[in-house]
């Protein structure tokens, strides 16, 4: 049964009021290349639940998940040990069915939940004060860029070439609309960064410079010397984290002077879910807080006296006037920031710091394996649990060998930049604690065979 309150009337009305022609005129920015012009092939019109049950059932057998193969893929959405308490703690009715705590009388154990998150993140990052969380790592890696603008009142972002692609193309939709200029670069096959360049880069006009830590590549910087950098003229440093689990066994980039730490969260509590629903990062200097996008939860003390929790800033369009907003980001991945926190709260820190050095190691020991297999050079020299290697060969054809023999072997560089040559060789690998020593020998293996 399908569920359409309006009216052709009343669809027209809509229509005239906003000055379109027709529903199609809402879609002119989507390219004609994009649109579907005809029904979705293999779907019926109508039918029973329980032949589109069978149907869909049928459709899924055909994917393969990654726990059912040796799994290496990455670069920017890990594969972790999820503990089954975290699943069984989110799904408790009063977190699973939980809303917008806006009326903090009765939703004290949410916004306790977001404060102790809060924390957490915050000390992860090496910053004074995080957010509640946003979306994902990409929109929030956005909202830093266009905080940094309202600060410095400047509107040029120097971008990392090391900064991921996606994040980078969510940055370059974003600023068409806004007049933002992003001064950016393709990243080389090479061990070393443009960190050069982009101290290079920072002059009077220049809002902020923004790095990955670690990169799409893997490579790892200290960030020091292009804080200092970016702080001498007036700009501000914004650090992109998208494997958290690294921060167990790295400096924070918070340490090293970065102004505003953003990344994705989906590492810690939340599985890999095809990508998304993920849970954004964000965290930043105290003196830069009234500009910080999203919400904050804080403490205080009931009429009685008593501990107690409230949106402390929630500087958005639903609850101020629009043009003062500072952000169009209008909810926070509650549930997976509740994954988040529940996962780091088992861990602890001495669990974190063990996580991330069983990670390392496990990275260390899949990299001298695979750097002996004939057609394979070890790109990434300083690491955490992800690398970049060097084939003879094109990798996304070999990436797709790799997974006809049931290897799912890492991501080609030619997948995320298709239209540089330069990096068609280059492939991304992953290894986290659910690689075991079979995987890492049946990847090895498997790479011998394609690149024969």
């Amino acid at each position: 049964m399908r569920y359409l309150p309006l009216t052709q009337s009343d669809r027209q009305q809509m229509l005239a009021t906003i000055g379109a022609r027709s529903i199609d005129d809402l879609f002119v920015d989507v390219p004609d290349h994009a649109r579907l012009d005809r029904p979705i092939s293999g779907l019926a019109n109508h039918a029973s639940e329980l032949a589109v049950e069978r149907h869909f059932a049928k459709l899924a057998q055909k994917n393969s998940a990654a726990s059912d193969h040796p799994f290496f893929l990455g670069a920017g959405a890990y594969k972790h040990h999820v503990p089954a308490s975290i699943d069984h703690l989110i799904q408790r009715g009063e977190f699973l069915t939980a809303y917008t705590p806006y009326q903090p009388e009765i939703a004290q154990g949410t916004l306790q939940m977001l404060f102790e998150f809060q924390t957490q993140v915050a000390r992860l990052f090496g910053c004074d004060v995080a957010n509640a969380s946003m979306y994902d790592g990409s929109t929030a890696c956005w909202e830093a860029i266009s905080m940094a603008g309202r600060i410095t009142r400047r509107r040029k972002a120097v971008l990392s070439s090391g900064l991921h692609p996606h994040y980078v193309s969510v940055a370059k939709t974003m600023a068409h609309f806004t007049g933002d200029r992003l001064d950016m670069a393709t990243p080389e096959l090479s061990a070393e960064t443009d960190m050069d360049r982009l101290i290079a880069a920072v002059d009077a006009e220049t809002s902020c410079v923004v790095v990955q830590y670690p990169d799409i590549l893997g490579r790892i910087e200290d960030l020091s010397a292009l804080s200092a950098r970016v702080h001498d003229h007036g700009a501000l440093l914004i650090a992109v984290v998208t494997e958290p689990v690294a921060l167990g066994a790295i400096c924070a980039p918070g340490e090293m002077g970065a102004d505003i730490v953003v990344g994705e969260g989906q590492s810690l509590g939340v599985g890999l879910q095809f990508g998304g629903p993920y849970v954004g990062l964000f965290a930043c200097k105290e003196k830069f807080v009234r500009q910080m996008p999203g919400r904050l939860c804080g403490e205080t003390v009931d009429a009685q006296g008593k501990r107690g929790f409230v949106l402390t800033l929630s500087t958005r369009e639903q609850h101020i006037r629009r043009e003062k907003a500072t952000s169009n980001i209008c909810t926070n991945s509650g549930l997976c920031a509740l994954a988040f926190s529940i996962h780091l709260t088992l861990l602890g820190e001495k669990g974190l710091r063990d996580l991330a050095a069983i990670n390392h190691g496990k990275a260390v020991q899949a990299a001298e394996r695979l750097q002996v297999v004939p057609g394979v050079e070890l790109v990434t020299q300083s690491f955490f649990n992800e690398f970049t290697l060097r084939l003879s060969r094109e990798a996304r054809p070999v990436v797709r060998a790799l997974a006809d023999r049931g290897v799912l072997g890492g991501v080609s560089l030619g997948r995320l930049y298709p239209e540089v040559s330069g990096l068609a060789n280059g492939l991304v690998v992953a290894v986290t604690e659910t690689v075991t020593d079979e995987d890492i020998e049946a990847l090895a293996l498997a790479l011998s065979e394609v690149l024969a």
